[in-house]
C-alpha cells in the first residue's frame, strides 16, 4: 500500500526533465489533445470566472474546476512590472485531487506547464480557426510566451515562417537566438506594420497592464487569424476595437472573457462563440476565406486542469518527481495529536 502522506511533486528542474523526455512539440501535441478532449465534455466540469485579487502592481488569482472526479486548481500571478527587478511576470504551481476522497494526487510548478498549455490551446483553436495552409505567423510580443507560441504553431498547423517584432529590440534578439536552431525562417521585424505583412497568423502577446492598441484596424487585412494572448484581465486589451467590430470572435468562457478580454471593450450582448462549441461540431469555425477571426485567449482553468492529468499520467513512464511527505497520515486517523508526539523531545526524569 502507498504511503498515505506522500504526494509526487513536480519541481521547476523536474518539469524541465519531463518536458524534454517527451519532446518540446510532443508535449505540447500531449497538451492540445487533451484540451480538446477535456472540452469536447464541456458541460462535465464545474466552471467559474477565476478568483482575481487586484493590486496596482498586478493580479494574484485561482482557478479551480472539477469533473465531479477529479479537481484541479491553479495558482498564478501577472506581474508585469516583476521583470525589471528580475523576477518573472507570471509564476504558478498547481494542484491535482481525488474527489472521492479529497487527497492531492499532484504538487506541480506551473509556470512553464503554463506557457505549454497557453500555446496549446492557441494552436488548437487556430486549426480552426485560421486558413488552411497558413504558414507565416507575425509574432508581437517576444517576451517568455513567444518560443512556446511558435513551437505549438509549427506542432499543429505547420507554421515555418515567423515575423518577429516587439518595442524592446533585446527581446526579439532573445527571441531569435532561441529559435535560431529549431528550423524557422526567422524575420526580425522594426514595426508591428512590417510584421504582420504576409502574415496569416499574428499572434499579441504583450505584458503590459493597460488598454493598449498593439493591432489596430488597419493592421489586419481580410482572412487573417488574429491569436491575442496579452490581454488577460481588466483594463488591459491589445486590440482595436475595430477590428473586434468585424471579425468573428471565439473566446474560452464567456463569463470570464467578457470581464479580461478583448471583448470587455464590446457590448455586453456582443455576439462571440465559445470554442470548445467548435470543436464540438455545434459552432462553425471559420466559414470563409476572407473571413477575419479573432480567438480572444485569457487562459481556463479546464486548460489546467487537462495540463495537470497530462503531467500525472506522465510520470507513470518518466518519473521525474520527489516524494513530498505533504499529508498528516496517523496510525488511527483520530488521533492527529499522537501523531504529533512522534516528534517530542524525550522528556527529562523528574
Amino acid at each position: 500500500m502507498p504511503a498515505l502522506n506522500i504526494v509526487p511533486f513536480v519541481s521547476v528542474d523536474n518539469m524541465m526533465r519531463l518536458v524534454h523526455a517527451v519532446g518540446i512539440e510532443a508535449m505540447l501535441v500531449r497538451l492540445a489533445d487533451a484540451i480538446a478532449e477535456d472540452f469536447s465534455r464541456w458541460d462535465a466540469f464545474q466552471k467559474t470566472p477565476r478568483i482575481a485579487a487586484h493590486s496596482s502592481d498586478g493580479v494574484i488569482e485561482l482557478m479551480p474546476t472539477s469533473d465531479g472526479q477529479t479537481y484541479g486548481f491553479k495558482y498564478v500571478n501577472g506581474h508585469p512590472k516583476n521583470a525589471a527587478g528580475g523576477r518573472q511576470t507570471v509564476t504558478a504551481f498547481g494542484v491535482l485531487a481525488d474527489v472521492g476522497n479529497g487527497y492531492p494526487v499532484l504538487v506541480t510548478e506551473m509556470t512553464l506547464l503554463t506557457a505549454l498549455r497557453t500555446a496549446a490551446t492557441s494552436a488548437l483553436a487556430a486549426r480552426v480557426l485560421a486558413r488552411p495552409g497558413s504558414r507565416t505567423m507575425a509574432l508581437i510580443g517576444n517576451g517568455a510566451q513567444a518560443e512556446f507560441q511558435a513551437l505549438a504553431f509549427r506542432a499543429l498547423l505547420g507554421v515555418d515562417r515567423l515575423r518577429l517584432h516587439d518595442i524592446d529590440a533585446a527581446a526579439t534578439a532573445k527571441c531569435l537566438r532561441n529559435l535560431s536552431a529549431f528550423g524557422f525562417d526567422l524575420t526580425a521585424c522594426t514595426s508591428a506594420e512590417e510584421a504582420v505583412r504576409g502574415a496569416d497568423i499574428v499572434t499579441t502577446a504583450t505584458a503590459d497592464k493597460r488598454n493598449a492598441v498593439i493591432l489596430g484596424d488597419n493592421l489586419v487585412g481580410e482572412g487573417m487569424h488574429v491569436n491575442a494572448v496579452g490581454g488577460d484581465c481588466p483594463g488591459k486589451t491589445e486590440l482595436a476595437p475595430e477590428v473586434l467590430a468585424r471579425a468573428a470572435l471565439f473566446v474560452e468562457y464567456e463569463p470570464q472573457t467578457r470581464i479580461e478580454g478583448e471583448i470587455q471593450q464590446l457590448a455586453p450582448d456582443h455576439p462571440v462563440t465559445e470554442v470548445w462549441r467548435v470543436f464540438a461540431g455545434l459552432a462553425p469555425g471559420r466559414t470563409d476565406a476572407r473571413q477575419v477571426t479573432v480567438f480572444d485567449s485569457v487562459g481556463f482553468a479546464i486548460e489546467d486542469f487537462s495540463a495537470l492529468r497530462t503531467v500525472r499520467d506522465l510520470l507513470a513512464e518518466h518519473p521525474h518527481y520527489d516524494d513530498l511527505d505533504l499529508l498528516a497520515d496517523p496510525d488511527d486517523p483520530r488521533d492527529l495529536f499522537g501523531m504529533l508526539m512522534r516528534a517530542a523531545p524525550p522528556r527529562r526524569a523528574a
